[in-house]
């Protein structure tokens, strides 16, 4: 249930809908008895289904709002509303810095205000043993009166193991600036997280571009993981080698390569640029709105834009010029020549899929080569499926059916990158609303025993349901699918477990449960067990997932009482007592 515009909220009267994102909606309200504006955001139904969610909820607003820093968005308040939790934060006026991008090349005082601002705020986070862990330009604010603002602590995770364990284990983040470990799932993050994505905005403002740019959400993880830093001299040769090194060293993929701590990477940028004699200046790339890679919603849009976009679009007022900007006069003239070589690199890239398009790609079966081998061993000679489908897809390029029997040809071909972005474009061509499609697509994959990209359709189609009652066989089928792909290790990379949490809490904890079981971590597996069994004891899935972990725990009489009585339960989904029949067949 959304709030409405216009209802009071406590204290809070409901003046408009700012953003909605995958786990909140961010709304503007005011204040009556302080005569003031204030954001609201309200968590999803889906969120509190979990008896344990509201006091782990209320814990980390409480840490949250110990964050007073000048360049920390404050949190007012934590309420509930109808069962509804909600956090109360400054309404900020003005831009993000991703909309100021998308007007065009930063100052020389901008690029220095973005790395004292957006540096003492995280370091003074990271302080308090607190990661953002989603750091990108659209949570950098930037006031009226000029002052920025990091934003969307709100979703951060608490550092310390153990004091959190909402969506533990879960990928948070943006393709275009996550780490490597964040990317691969690890669960120790630390503050070299921060930093990498710190450093990927940097290269972003200095370079003129993201250092890893592609057609699929998927590609830019993988090369965030595997694939060297293009080196920004390359890219821009006005930049100075000096602080190419810095770059470099920001965006190690080991994390015990970078720098220790924001400070640390501050100094280091800082000193660079005075080296080399240059002003701040990464200012002289052109950053065109078409060519910007960040969230899916144009900044001139009117369209609600992800929760943690929660300003009002309208120009940072200027600053004071700095006195960096003198430093190197004489070189400025030479930068300019970079804006023409800039502009014509990025007429190259083309825009990206939405970030929220990942669950949509590709799945693995159970032979998938490890990550590093995508890209290899694709056939030079094509299947005639291949041809046809192309032929068809260049006689209908709008066609998503067409695009769909590409992508299952690739599939069959064993070609993985073009099935992920075939599979992709068909999915945006059909649009959000497309129940035919998505099922048509999620019951040709799961034929196919590719659970991933089943389940990525399945998490395209059930939120089509979200106003009338799902039918049963779509549900099982979901459950089969998110179940299944949990076995593969890459399945973080393409299905974001929030997602499945947006639909049933306890299966996300149950897919993160097998996940974990099926990657060596039984400790994990059973405390996620144990979230899903506090919220809904009864469910199917969490008699299977208990077996399984019997098994792998050296109890096979536990596990095979489990079973038994699964496969014998008519009540039971047929999918639970085919796996369950299965299971006790090995075991005899």
């Amino acid at each position: 249930m959304s709030f409405k515009i216009g209802e009071n909220i406590g204290p809070y009267r409901i003046i408009e809908q700012l953003g909605q994102g995958g786990m909140a909606t961010v709304y503007k309200a005011y204040h009556a008895s302080l005569d003031r504006y204030v954001a609201l955001k309200v968590l999803h139904p889906a969120f509190h289904q979990d008896e344990t969610f509201t006091a782990r909820f209320q814990r980390e607003a409480r840490v949250v709002a110990r964050l007073e820093h000048p360049n920390i968005v404050p949190v007012y308040d934590y309420s509930e509303y109808e069962n509804r939790p909600y956090l109360v934060m400054k309404y900020i006026e003005g831009d993000t810095l991703k909309a100021r991008l998308n007007q065009g090349p930063l100052t020389a005082e901008e690029i220095e205000d973005v790395i004292n601002s957006v540096g003492s705020a995280l370091g003074f986070a990271h302080r308090q043993g607190i990661l953002h862990r989603d750091i990108k330009p659209s949570n950098v604010m930037i006031a009226l009166d000029g002052i920025m603002y990091l934003a969307d602590f709100g979703l951060a995770r608490i550092a310390e193991a153990g004091e959190s364990t909402m969506s533990s284990d879960s990928i948070m983040g943006t393709p275009q600036y996550i780490s490597p470990e964040q990317a691969m799932g690890k669960k120790d993050l630390d503050a070299g997280t921060d930093i990498y994505s710190f450093g990927v905005m940097l290269y972003e403002m200095v370079v003129g571009q993201v250092p890893f740019s592609a057609d699929t959400p998927f590609s830019i993880i993988h090369d965030h993981i595997y694939t060297p830093l293009p080196l920004p001299t390359k890219i821009n040769p006005a930049v100075p080698e000096t602080v190419q090194r810095v770059l470099l060293k920001a965006l190690a993929k080991d994390r015990l390569d970078r720098y220790g701590s924001v400070e640390e990477l501050m100094r280091a940028f800082k000193d660079a640029w005075s080296e080399a004699g240059v002003p701040m200046q990464g200012t002289t790339i052109t950053m065109r709105p078409g060519t910007y890679r960040g969230d899916k919603t144009d900044s001139k849009s009117q369209k609600p834009v992800p929760a943690n976009e929660t300003i009002a679009a309208k120009p940072s007022a200027a600053k004071k010029r700095s006195p960096l900007i003198w430093i190197g006069v004489g070189l400025a003239i030479f930068l300019c020549f970079a804006v023409a070589f800039a502009a014509i690199r990025n007429n190259r890239n083309r825009v990206l899929t939405s970030p929220t398009d990942v669950a949509t790609v590709i799945s693995v079966t159970e032979a998938l080569p490890t990550l590093p081998e995508l890209q290899s061993n694709t056939p030079t000679g094509q299947s005639p499926e291949i041809v046809a489908a192309s032929d068809l897809v260049a006689q209908n390029p709008g066609d998503p059916d067409a695009h769909l029997q590409l992508a299952l040809a690739f599939w069959d071909s064993k070609q993985l990158r073009p099935a992920v972005e075939e599979l992709t474009q068909a999915s945006n061509l059909a649009g959000a609303d497309n129940k035919e499609f998505f099922l048509k697509a999620a019951e040709e994959f799961k034929t196919r025993g590719a659970w991933i990209p089943t389940a990525g359709m399945y998490l395209r189609l059930v939120p089509i349901y979200s106003e009338e009652k799902k039918p049963e066989e779509i549900e099982d089928d979901f459950h089969e699918a998110v179940y299944k792909a949990a076995e593969q290790k890459e399945m973080p990379l393409f299905v974001f477990f929030e997602r499945i949490d947006n639909v049933s809490l306890p299966l996300g904890y149950i897919v993160r449960g097998r996940y974990a079981l099926y990657n060596g971590e039984l400790a994990d597996a059973e405390k996620q067990l144990a979230n899903a069994e506090k919220i809904k004891p009864d469910m199917y899935e969490v008699f299977l997932l208990k077996a399984e972990i019997a098994v792998k725990a050296g109890r096979p009489e536990e596990a095979k009482n489990i079973l038994l009585s699964l496969s014998s339960d008519l009540g039971a989904p047929e999918w639970i007592r085919f796996m369950a029949d299965n299971y006790l067949s090995t075991m005899k």
